[in-house]
């Protein structure tokens, strides 16, 4: 009764968090949109050369590859390093954003990877433990990078979180502390972490810099498909556009609206608008084409079109 009580509290703060940060993100959003023109915001949209949308193009699809290695590897970890990478792929694909675009990410991932994954024998458990590993190579990739680019650019995130450079300089240190520790942890062999009815192996420490270095690529190439469509004219620095990037994902995963819907706006908006909001939006709508819309219908055509395939050789076996 109290693991339950215990449980329902966690869930209650969670649920108050998610609606503080989506409640802070439109306030932020509707004071950064007032008085935008949207005209002149359609015209920055045309004026991205196409080089730069072909280069943004090609780094999402880095991105999304590199995805691709989450589940592979924690298909690595749980044993059933048997099932081809191109079933890995494609879990991986169909679930991240489709989970992402409707904002139910745990439900949504899991049902899609079972859907993926039953026909090779892995069960609700091992789909659970796939998720578990896929979340930690997300947040592992996600800390380190955002941790670096902080040292680097503390004062990216100060216009984020409102806190003083040497704060932030110390949260970052704090997470790299944090990474270390976890890599000693593990790094002598495999640990296992839950309890009796339930147990997920975590890769060891060498493995672990082979989760950070995924989750960096991926992090690496979502962010510069968004810096390459920032117009010279704007002089934002890489590593100030890769620390804001981070920040407005984890808020925008945090909040548990579809895809970060105005959280991830928002924070962007806030860490590198300024003067030029009109041209940030203009990236913000081109960004969001590449990697979220396109993907997202993608994923959902290629799901329903393995789940039709499926379904009609079921009826021929019948």
């Amino acid at each position: 009764m109290q693991l339950m009580r215990t449980r329902l509290s966690w869930r209650w703060l969670g649920a108050l968090l998610s609606i503080a940060i989506a409640t802070i993100a439109f306030m932020a959003l509707s004071k950064a949109l007032k008085g935008v023109d949207f005209a002149h915001v359609l015209s920055a949209m045309h004026m991205v050369p196409p080089g730069s949308i072909a280069l943004a193009l090609v780094l999402v699809a880095i991105s999304y590859g590199s995805l691709t290695l989450y589940d592979w590897l924690a298909l690595q970890m749980i044993g059933r390093g048997d099932i081809p990478f191109r079933i890995a792929a494609l879990a991986n694909f169909t679930s991240y954003p489709i989970s992402h675009g409707t904002g139910a990410v745990l439900l949504v991932s899991s049902a899609v990877r079972y859907r993926i994954y039953a026909p090779h024998g892995i069960g609700p458990a091992g789909v659970a433990r796939i998720c578990f590993l896929t979340g930690l190579t997300f947040w592992l990739g996600n800390l380190t990078a955002l941790a670096l680019s902080t040292l680097h650019e503390p004062g990216a995130i100060s216009r984020i979180d409102q806190l003083s450079l040497e704060i932030n300089r110390f949260i970052a240190v704090a997470i790299l502390a944090g990474i270390v520790a976890y890599v000693a942890w593990t790094w002598n062999g495999m640990r296992t972490l839950g309890g009796r009815n339930w147990s997920v192996p975590v890769p060891s420490g060498r493995n672990v810099f082979f989760q950070i270095g995924i989750g960096l690529v991926d992090l690496g190439a979502a962010a510069l498909a968004m810096y390459v469509l920032i117009p010279e004219t704007m002089d934002v620095g890489v590593a100030q556009v890769i620390v804001v990037f981070i920040a407005a994902t984890l808020l925008g995963f945090a909040s548990h609206a579809p895809a970060g819907i105005g959280v991830f706006d928002a924070t962007i908006l806030v860490g590198l608008g300024g003067e030029h909001t009109e041209q940030l939006l203009a990236v913000l709508l081109l960004f969001r084409l590449f990697y979220h819309l396109i993907p997202f219908v993608l994923s959902l055509t290629l799901f329903g079109a393995v789940e039709a395939y499926r379904n009609v050789n079921r009826r021929k076996l019948a």
